[in-house]
């Protein structure tokens, strides 16, 4: 939802989630469970209106309660308007099980301890799963949705598909050989820390930036990314895309096998589009490092999630990567990622996810850091938590790979 500045010498205004409602912009089952937004508008600090100005400048609230302007005073109230008008349009329907808070589910929120946390936007791209007048508000998109929205002027397809090298495929040739028509291809082994020795680490910001805008993705765009089956690695550079401050970012439901499954378009070749400008702002919450993953086997301040198969994390499977321990991080739990997924490659309803993390001992209510071998497949569970209203969760970078191949972390396996 846009939410119009008030014209100069106009007070300034708060938009939260019961003024949506109440202006129709929202569904009231929608909003059941959005985070409470603040919209600053342009306003003098300190001045006072007329209850008439105020009215026009659109202050809101629930119909039928008394609500407190945006003035500081408390003395000029009024009931806000339930009748459908210009400023003020009908309701639109909210999608299916949109926001409803599951149970078990925290939400978004500062922490007790006082730190801050991302604030969702009211746009494409937010966290609470609603539809707000016929946009769809989600992290996840079909692929009906992608083909209807090939064409808007504002949308970045991303192609970022990867193999293990133990498989033997390139990932690239296959991109040149056919793709989504207009997508560019984000290779997460080059788009990372160079000097690191550890696979497709993070890089810095600028590395990311110039790198991102290289490929015609801009500060005001919508991004859909796909990949391979169990959105490897689309989740894992989504997941980039947020670190870095962009949530406008969406992924691709059954992926790239989906799409050709359905005998939709694709194209060949390599699109070169113009650059763009492209603003990384880092958000240290989204990531753990080994120092952090180190201190949390004592204070024990977060669950750690292992995304790994159950041989890999019990120490009875070989690891894909050489010189690398069996086992698992201490006081770690297993849920591999392949159980977070339908038959058809597709993830699971909010349903069948919040069961499946209940049934690998995970409190959906307390915080979790995600691992897995290399930090791939350990986006994919902070994805699917973030569909079950944790957008907080963060992702242990190194993961098996930095912690298995040292000789000075425990292990229990």
């Amino acid at each position: 939802m846009a939410v119009k500045a008030p014209a100069r010498g106009s007070p300034s205004g708060r938009v939260r989630t019961t003024a949506l409602v109440a202006s129709g912009e929202v569904a009231p089952s929608a909003a059941r469970n959005a985070p409470s937004t603040r919209v600053r508008l342009s306003a003098r600090p300190g001045r006072r209106w007329p209850r008439r100005d105020r009215r026009r400048a659109g202050h809101v609230g629930v119909p039928g309660r008394p609500v407190r302007d945006d003035t500081g005073g408390d003395r000029h109230r009024r009931r806000a308007s339930t009748a459908p008008g210009p400023d003020r349009p009908r309701p639109c329907a909210a999608a299916p099980g949109a926001g409803r808070r599951l149970p078990g589910a925290r939400s978004w929120g500062r922490s007790a301890r006082g730190g801050s946390r991302p604030r969702p936007g009211l746009e494409w791209g937010a966290v609470d799963g609603t539809v707000r007048c016929g946009v769809t508000v989600d992290l996840l998109v079909s692929t009906a949705w992608l083909a209807a929205h090939l064409r808007d002027p504002d949308l970045r397809v991303v192609d970022a598909r990867w193999y293990l090298p133990t498989l033997g495929r390139d990932a690239r040739a296959e991109y040149r050989a056919a793709h989504v028509p207009g997508a560019v291809f984000f290779d997460i082994d080059e788009i990372c820390d160079r000097a690191s020795p550890l696979p497709h680490m993070l890089p810095d910001p600028e590395t990311f930036a110039r790198a991102v805008g290289r490929l015609g993705i801009g500060d005001g765009d919508r991004v859909v990314i796909y990949g391979q089956r169990y959105l490897v690695a689309s989740a894992r550079v989504w997941w980039t895309f947020r670190v870095f401050g962009h949530d406008r970012v969406a992924v691709l439901d059954g992926g790239f096998p989906a799409w050709r499954a359905e005998g939709r378009p694709v194209e060949a070749g390599e699109p070169t589009p113009p650059p763009r400008r492209f603003t990384a702002r880092f958000r240290p919450a989204l990531v753990r490092d080994l120092g952090a993953m180190l201190d949390n086997l004592h204070a024990r301040r977060e669950q750690v999630v292992d995304a790994r198969s159950t041989g890999r994390f019990a120490g009875t499977e070989p690891e894909p990567r050489p010189g690398l321990r069996g086992g698992h991080i201490p006081g770690s739990v297993n849920l591999p990622y392949e159980r977070l997924f339908a038959e058809d490659g597709r993830l699971l309803d909010p349903e069948g996810l919040r069961a499946a993390f209940l049934r690998a001992g995970v409190d959906l209510a307390k915080p979790v850091v995600t691992t897995c071998g290399s930090g791939v497949t350990a986006a994919v569970l902070a994805f699917a938590l973030a569909r079950l209203g944790r957008p907080d969760v963060a992702v242990y970078d190194g993961s098996w790979t930095e912690w298995g191949g040292r000789a000075d972390t425990p292990v229990e396996g």
